[in-house]
């Protein structure tokens, strides 16, 4: 059963700030980063249990073309993203969400 998926405020400033980043250095190239994004959370939706555990509930999943991982939980009725952040960017940062 595919469950919807909420956007913490957070995770959603992290988008738009790699969106914005990527349409600077080449125009297109943010909408690229938005289209995996979506598709991502797509199939997230549809199996959401597919993605390690990153630490205690929490799920990552990698994108492709782009070096972000998705850190999202699984809720009882819905899936929560609570980050979008950079490979390179320190592990426990988004712990703190």
């Amino acid at each position: 059963m595919k469950q919807n998926i909420y956007f913490r405020t957070e995770a959603e400033k992290d988008i738009k700030t790699a969106a914005a980043w990527y349409e600077k250095q080449n125009p297109g190239l943010g909408g690229q980063f938005l289209d995996e994004i979506q598709m991502m959370c797509t199939r997230i939706a549809a199996n959401p249990s597919m993605f390690p555990i990153m630490h205690r509930k929490t799920h990552r999943a990698i994108i492709r073309r782009f070096p972000f991982g998705i850190f999202y939980r699984i809720e009882k009725t819905s899936i929560v993203v609570v980050a979008v952040m950079h490979a390179s960017r320190h592990p426990e940062k988004w712990q703190t969400r």
